[in-house]
């Protein structure tokens, strides 16, 4: 379904992948909120390093909704400039945002009350959206060099296997 703007011309927007995102997201915050002195259910923890929980649907869903949404707004036809300047610039805010929102608040509170930049070292590069960014980065270039199925389906075997 495609919705409609304001002004009656079609959006390129698909609202099963909006409520898609929507759901990803509203998941995301029930597991990543556990609830004032309660402790999380255990499928909302995420597992130890073998095992599987519902948790653990977050991260693949969020590169779902991604890949999805690239089939749809790569079928433009674009140079190559073009084309790597508006996916670098995306993978590039997504990564900052990504690396903001964790360093937020900038600043800590001191014991003796006063208030200090909080310190680079107390940051975190590889986060959520840092990964989301570069799996769409690469991910985009694949799609955009490697037109045949086969060399795509080759890649992603060669990635897991390397993985």
């Amino acid at each position: 379904m495609v919705i409609g703007t304001p002004h009656g011309a079609a959006s390129q927007r698909f609202a099963s992948l909006d409520i898609f995102r929507g759901l990803t997201i509203f998941f995301m915050i029930v597991v990543n909120t556990a609830g004032p002195g309660a402790p999380a259910f255990r499928q909302l923890v995420h597992a130890p390093w073998i095992g599987f929980t519902a948790a653990d649907l977050v991260f693949p869903s969020f590169l779902f909704a991604v890949g999805t949404a690239m089939s749809f707004s790569f079928r433009r036809a674009t140079t190559n400039r073009a084309f790597l300047v508006r996916v670098l610039r995306r993978a590039a805010l997504i990564f900052v945002l990504g690396y903001l929102m964790y360093w937020f608040p900038f600043v800590t509170h001191q014991p003796d009350g006063s208030w200090a930049a909080k310190p680079f070292s107390q940051t975190r590069i590889p986060g959520v959206l840092q990964r989301i960014a570069l799996c769409y980065l690469f991910g985009a270039i694949a799609i955009r060099w490697l037109k045949d199925s086969r060399a795509l389906l080759s890649l992603s075997v060669l990635l897991l296997l390397v993985y």
